[in-house]
Formats: C-alpha cells, sequence, structure tokens
C-alpha cells in the first residue's frame, strides 16, 4: 500500500512547511517604550507531545489552545502520514486516530522535527511496532535517544538502529510491552515523555525513576489521565504508570506557553516597560520571576492566570545556570543574555544542557555586546547601548532573544532566519506591535534589500 499524501492541519494564520521563511527579514526599530497586555499562546512544547499521545487512543480526540506554529504544522503532517484525520479551527485540532494505516514516520518531516520522534512511545504501545527515523530539529547539540531506546528495550521492546532509523517491535506472541523499573541517567523530558506514553498500555506497572519535572511532561500526563491513564506522580521525580488495556476519547486544553511568558517578560524589561500576561500559570515561571526580580524587575501576580512586570530604574548584572526543571530553563538562555548584555556590571550565564547553544553570542556581539565565551559559560559585561545590525538567527530562542536585542538597541535591526521563529512563537511581531514596537515582516525584494543595507542614516541612530 502506498503511504497517503501528507495533509496539515490549517488555520486563520498561514503557517508554511516551505522555505519562504528563509528569505524574510525583521525590521526591528529599537527604543520604543511598550504599554499593554499580551495573551500568551499555548505552549508549544505541550502541543507537539500531546498530538503524539493521542496515537495512544482509538477514538477522536479534541485538543484545545494549540498554537499555529509551523512545528505543529510538522508534527500534524507526521500525524496524517500514519493515518489519522485532522481538522483545524481556531485554536483547537480534531484528531482521528482510529485507523491507524503505518506505523513508519516520514523521514523528510521527522528530519525537520525532534518533537516528531516521540511518536515512537505512542504507535509501539499501540500497533506493537514502529519505524522511526532519528530526529533532527534545531543544531544546538547532541540529543540522542539512547535514553529512550533503554527505556523501551526494558519494558520488553525489541529495539534496534539501522540505517538512521529506529525499529522498534514487540517480539513473540506477546500484544503488550511489560511494566518495568525505569532509571534515567538524566532527567530527559523527550525520555520521560517517550517512555510514559508507552507505559500507559502496558501490562503491569512502570515506575520512571529521576523522570523529568517540567510541566510539559506535567501536561501530557494530565492529558493521559484525561483519556483513562493511571498515572501517579505527575510533577515529581518518580512516575508510577499502571497499564490498561486502551484509552478512550477526552476534550483537552493544553498550559500555556511558559517560554513565550517569560520572553515578553523579558521583553518588557529590557525596554523599561510595564506590561502584562496572561493565560499563564506563574508558578511555571517561578525561576524566571526570580531572575528577573535580582535583575530589577518587579513581576507581579495580579490573579491566578495573570502577572504583569513592572520595570526598574537599570538593570543589574545577574547570573544564571541552565538547569533541568524547576530550574532556570536552557529555552530562556538566549533571551535572559539578551537582557544581560545591557545590565550595569558583569553577569556569568553557564549553560549545562546543550553544548552548542550559545551560537547567539556573535550575533550579539555585531549589534555591540561585550560577551566573552569559554567552554559553556558566557560572561557578558553590560555596555549602556546596544546598537542595530542586520544578525542572522541561529536557533529558535535565539531567534526571540535577537528580537529582544533589538528592541533595546539604539535604531535598526534587521533579522533573518525567521525559519527558526516561525516553528515556535505564534505572531510574535503582531503581538509586539499591539504592545507599541515598531516591528515589520518584509518578504522577497524588499526583504533582500534590507538584509544588504548596513548604513543607518543619523535619523535612524537617533531613535
Amino acid at each position: 500500500m502506498e503511504d497517503k499524501p501528507i495533509v496539515t492541519a490549517t488555520g486563520n494564520q498561514q503557517v508554511s512547511n516551505s522555505p519562504e521563511a528563509d528569505n524574510s527579514v525583521l525590521e526591528i526599530w529599537g527604543r520604543h517604550p511598550l504599554t499593554g497586555h499580551v495573551t500568551v499562546s499555548g505552549a508549544k512544547n505541550s502541543a507537539l507531545v500531546v498530538m503524539a499521545g493521542v496515537l495512544l487512543c482509538s477514538q477522536p480526540c479534541r485538543l484545545r489552545n494549540i498554537p499555529n506554529l509551523v512545528d505543529v504544522e510538522r508534527m500534524a503532517a507526521v500525524l496524517t502520514a500514519l493515518g489519522v484525520k485532522i481538522k483545524r479551527e481556531a485554536d483547537f485540532l480534531d484528531l482521528d486516530p482510529s485507523d491507524i494505516s503505518h506505523t513508519r514516520a516520514p523521514y523528510d518531516i521527522v528530519s525537520r522535527l525532534r518533537a516528531s520522534f516521540f511518536v515512537i512511545g505512542p504507535l509501539l504501545a499501540r500497533m506493537g511496532v514502529a519505524r522511526i527515523p532519528l530526529p533532527g530539529g534545531c543544531a544546538i547539540g547532541a540529543r540522542p535517544v539512547e535514553l529512550h531506546v533503554r527505556g523501551l528495550q526494558a519494558m520488553g521492546a525489541d529495539v534496534q538502529i539501522e540505517h538512521g532509523t529506529v525499529h522498534a517491535c514487540i517480539p513473540g506472541i506477546r500484544k503488550r510491552l511489560q511494566g518495568a523499573n525505569i532509571y534515567l541517567d538524566y532527567p530527559s523530558v523527550g525520555a520521560t515523555e517517550t517512555l510514559m506514553m508507552a507505559a500507559t498500555l502496558a501490562e503491569g506497572e512502570t515506575v520512571i525513576d529521576n523522570a523529568a519535572q517540567e510541566p510539559e511532561v506535567a501536561d501530557l500526563a494530565n492529558f493521559c489521565r484525561a483519556m483513562g491513564a493511571r498515572i501517579r506522580g505527575v510533577g515529581t521525580k518518580t512516575l508510577t504508570i499502571s497499564g490498561v488495556p486502551s484509552l478512550h476519547s477526552t476534550d483537552y486544553a493544553i498550559v500555556p506557553d511558559r517560554v513565550e511568558a517569560g520572553t515578553f517578560l523579558i521583553a518588557g524589561a529590557i525596554t523599561h516597560s510595564k506590561i502584562s500576561l496572561s493565560p499563564v500559570v506563574p508558578e511555571h515561571l517561578g525561576a524566571v520571576i526570580a531572575k528577573l526580580q535580582e535583575a530589577g524587575s518587579q513581576v507581579v501576580v495580579e490573579s491566578p492566570n495573570r502577572i504583569a512586570l513592572i520595570p526598574g530604574a537599570e538593570i543589574q548584572a545577574t547570573d544564571i545556570q541552565t538547569l533541568p526543571y524547576p530550574g532556570f530553563p536552557t529555552d530562556m538562555q538566549a533571551q535572559f543574555m539578551a537582557l544581560m548584555t545591557l545590565s550595569n556590571g558583569n553577569s556569568m550565564l553557564t549553560e549545562t544542557v546543550f553544548e552548542n547553544r550559545l551560537r547567539h553570542v556573535a550575533e550579539f556581539s555585531r549589534m555591540g555586546a561585550n560577551i566573552r565565551v569559554t567552554g559553556n559559560c558566557a560572561v557578558i559585561q553590560g555596555v549602556p547601548m546596544l546598537s542595530g545590525a542586520p544578525v542572522m538567527a541561529t536557533d529558535l530562542r535565539a531567534s526571540a532573544a535577537l528580537v529582544l536585542a533589538g528592541l533595546g538597541a539604539h535604531g535598526k535591526t534587521v533579522m533573518s532566519g525567521l525559519q527558526h521563529l516561525d516553528r515556535g512563537y505564534e505572531q510574535l511581531e503582531q503581538k509586539l506591535t499591539k504592545l507599541g514596537a515598531r516591528i515589520t515582516r518584509l518578504e522577497g525584494s524588499a526583504a533582500q534589500a534590507a538584509a544588504e543595507s548596513e548604513e543607518l542614516t543619523p535619523t535612524e541612530l537617533s531613535v
């Protein structure tokens, strides 16, 4: 049987898997104060894994608060290729996984979306076999799948990696994976999610020790529980999953995106502007809020799902070290570095999660930042002013960080590499414009002209 054509979900905002964003640029005019309220979208990292989790169920499910992003489109394409019927309206997805017709995920999509590898757990648990190409995604360092593989093997799966594809099956006459005690050498979010999903349909009890505690892991667990899974210890280092024969339909809303919320909080701090955000879960932002307060801003919880940033008179130097949750998130490191480039004093940022996630330093330096990198540490000596410059986004979070730097800089910043930005931020420039930022997306010949122009007029420099 030939694979069915890949049909992705569509929504009101046009999002494409084509390389058009590669040819676009953002023009960002800095030093414009922001004011007003930001509506935070659903969490990208939750949306992707919960979409994969739908494969566990043989009945239709509805997912709400799903952001309209390139990565969501790519995950929809993977699921469609497996036989899931998907319909999108507004911010919700209707997914019907009742007729899974294929167990091989398409390489051309998986190679561009690391999160699509998560389908291996639910696909194996429900269908007894899965063939998933090794994943791709942002070039921020090695993110091996050994923990996923070892955990599935502990549950009785036969797993082989051949020619760049992971082949997994339940051997012999057994129909289900078997419960197991699994210890993760590192609290990997992806491995925790993969193994938790696989365990929901396993025979017996599975215990995952040293599990990741990120809010997105808890969100996936709550989604699985809404389908009838039996999971205890959600939000702790030990997850206990008692397998059930099948799961049922559910209507589930994912949590707000804590990384998008943190990015907007820093936008307020770097522009010395008061802004408010909702919906948010303040507890998910604990480390980011603590470091923003060390840097001189105040973050006020105005209601259970609404917070406001009140900027300080100046930005104070602050050290951070990225760590698994509840530590400071690696997905906020680049954005916080942008803030520290304009701080009063010296800061040290230590990246412990990904070994290649300081590539944005070179782009900050083009704008006048004073940063020295040794290994996985960056020492930032704050400067009085950044200057607008042509910059290139190197990964998803670096793209947001360069937008923040542009908001705080004098003059015009022209940022290319928007294919990274569009993977993870829903309508970022529209939301910033609503707050008062001067930011425009250019395409085609206008984008090329802007990207090639490196001279700023005296008027531009005085903005």
